[in-house]
């Protein structure tokens, strides 16, 4: 019997990222990149609803309309890339995943804590994988 794999829930991201590369650098001198490192935008979102806004994860779920289960499993890889780019001197990429772009952003999306209403809108079904 052939089991299919269910497709990935709708991801919920309240935005692209402004820089989608970034890379080791020091002094005058760039070094040399030892490898690439992809980071999705549903990782990036988790990265930043909870490290930057201060989300549990409760509330990253609640947000990324995903289980909780979900968001620790994506913010565990997030960070895991994060630490390897950051150690090892390889370069990061934000982009691809599954996910879908909240069509509230523009008006209410990553202000504060507390103060977005894109949970209160249902999620686009327009989804995304690979690149941008």
């Amino acid at each position: 019997m052939n089991f299919m794999p269910r497709p990935p829930k709708c991801r919920r991201i309240c935005g692209l990222p402004g820089i989608k590369s970034f890379g080791p650098w020091e002094s005058d001198l760039p070094l040399p990149v030892t490898g690439k490192i992809e980071m999705t935008l549903d990782e990036y979102e988790s990265i930043r609803l909870i490290d930057l806004l201060g989300y549990t994860q409760e509330d990253c779920s609640r947000q990324m309309n995903v289980a909780r289960t979900t968001v620790q499993a994506i913010y565990n890889s997030a960070r895991e890339k994060l630490a390897d780019a950051l150690i090892n001197g390889k370069q990061l990429l934000i982009q691809g995943g599954s996910y879908a772009l909240c069509s509230l952003s523009r008006e209410c999306c990553g202000k504060a804590k507390g103060t977005c209403c894109c949970h209160q809108s249902s999620c686009a079904k327009k989804t995304k994988t690979g690149g941008n």
